[in-house]
């Protein structure tokens, strides 16, 4: 994770309750759980994840950023968003081995950029109280522009968020600029929220820490000790914006024009995902769109640092890998 300021005081709601145990001891039982899987995912020769700012008009934003062994072009450059109240870190889960998406994208040829949205990481002092998803839309595609004019973006950019950073991937989607984007995938956000969301603020309560990550068994060893520096206060204007996400979802559907999946985790408690639900997403987008929809078995809310990390980056690099396959239609 970036280094370069003082972590912000750590929004202990969103973990859970100190009087709940960390997980520990073998993992749940199942294909994605033992511990003694650990050694079939060894870290990537040639591969690291180093700390980045990239440059959106002026406004620096801090990255992490992984890119295929050297003398390997990047088939593609996928750009990662975070959720609200964590880092561009989460993307780079390390309990156990294969969690992180920077790795796994790098090591099967992408370049992978995790950003701290605006609001977060460098650019918190310069934006106290955050920034709106159409402002953090304008703020991400200026950063990338700039990017892509002085690096090797491969076939094109990707968008991969979570959570907030959903709503912030679709504004970028439907902006007259989203056509620069080849397909996104994004997890944890629907156009519906499961629970009561007149009091924005008491989505960082103590009591909704089991929204936030769902069974502790679904989370390697240390994986709540390690997560603390990446957590970080919800800025004011995001949680505020809350009570309007699902006004804004249908008018900004309606202009997506790139291919778009979306994941829910089994056990996702913020958002509904229920197939009425989904059709109503469906609907939103304009006919003939290729808008997908799947479930993660055995993931909480933050698929990124459970054990099911590796399952789902693998399954949305897959998504990528063939929106860059031609197509005949």
């Amino acid at each position: 994770m970036s280094t370069e300021t003082a972590e912000p005081a750590i929004a202990a709601a969103a973990l859970p309750d100190p009087a709940l145990p960390d997980p520990a001891g073998p993992g749940p039982a199942g294909p994605a759980g033992p511990g003694e899987q650990q050694e079939q995912y060894p870290v990537v020769p040639d591969v690291r994840v180093r700390d980045i700012v990239l440059d959106a008009e002026g406004v620096a934003l801090s990255a992490l950023i992984a890119t295929p062994p050297p003398g390997i072009p990047p088939r593609a450059t996928v750009f990662a968003v975070h959720g609200g109240g964590m880092r561009a870190g989460y993307f780079d889960a390390r309990v156990h081995p294969g969690q992180s998406l920077l790795t796994l994208g790098a090591s099967l040829g992408f370049t992978v950029v995790a950003v701290d949205r605006p609001g977060y990481g460098l650019s918190a002092e310069r934006f106290p109280t955050g920034a709106t998803p159409a402002e953090q839309s304008g703020l991400l595609h200026a950063a990338l522009a700039r990017y892509a004019r002085g690096h090797d973006t491969g076939a094109g950019m990707f968008l991969l968020a979570h959570s907030y950073g959903g709503k912030l991937a679709l504004h970028a989607l439907a902006d007259d600029r989203g056509a620069a984007f080849l397909g996104a995938d994004i997890s944890g956000i629907s156009h519906r929220y499961a629970v009561d969301i007149q009091d924005p603020q008491a989505f960082h309560s103590r009591r909704t820490w089991s929204r936030h990550w769902g069974r502790l068994d679904l989370y390697p060893p240390g994986a709540f000790r390690a997560v603390k520096p990446l957590v970080t206060p919800m800025p004011l204007r995001e949680a505020a914006e809350a009570l309007r996400w699902g006004e804004e979802f249908p008018g900004l559907a309606a202009r997506v024009r790139v291919p778009v999946r979306f994941t829910f985790a089994e056990h996702e408690g913020w958002w509904r995902h229920d197939e009425e639900t989904i059709d109503s997403m469906r609907r939103a987008f304009p006919a003939g769109a290729r808008v997908l929809f799947d479930r993660q078995p055995a993931a909480g809310h933050n698929i990124s640092l459970g054990w099911a990390a590796r399952s789902y980056h693998l399954r949305a690099l897959a998504f990528f890998e063939d929106c860059l396959l031609p197509r005949t239609t």
